[in-house]
């Protein structure tokens, strides 16, 4: 951002794979936590909703960074769309409401028809396809098993 190539952060990205999977005309950056996770073919595994936002820059011609750390690279997965289990939370959390009362007590409301149901994913996994480069502590690549394999050759399987 201090050399005026990225002009907006968002932040959290939780998994990112290796070989490359995880409306303006602003550079978007997903900002590390410390639940983000890049998988080796440079897939990205983060809270719910960066998928949906890496699909809408593609769609909008904005280029989409992910900054993570080294040690959110998981080097055994080869494809975080197909390998990672994507954890369900409750659905309540999604299906009920909880408030205070004009009579002062709190209650929980159900937002939704009680035989409607609901799904609660806790996060999601962006291609890499869809991730214009990975930051990471020894430069910036491509979100590809090749771009991180560059920048991390030591890792690179023995032939």
């Amino acid at each position: 951002m201090q050399h005026g190539m990225v002009d907006m952060v968002m932040v959290g990205a939780d998994r990112v794979t290796y070989t490359g999977h995880t409306a303006t005309s602003a550079s978007l950056l997903c900002d590390e936590t410390a639940d983000d996770v890049l998988l080796r073919p440079g897939d990205v595994a983060n809270k719910i909703g960066t998928y949906l936002k890496a699909l809408a820059a593609k769609d909008c011609g904005v280029p989409f960074y992910v900054a993570l750390g080294s040690s959110a690279i998981d080097w055994q997965c080869k494809d975080g769309v197909k390998e990672i289990p994507i954890e369900q939370r409750a659905p309540e959390e999604v299906t009920e409401i909880r408030g205070r009362c004009a009579d002062d007590t709190v209650q929980t409301v159900r937002i939704v028809s009680e035989d409607s149901p609901a799904a609660n994913y806790a996060f999601d996994v962006t291609p890499g396809r869809l991730v214009t480069g990975l930051i990471l502590e020894r430069g910036v690549c491509s979100a590809s098993e090749a771009g991180v394999l560059g920048l991390y050759p030591e890792k690179a399987p023995a032939p």
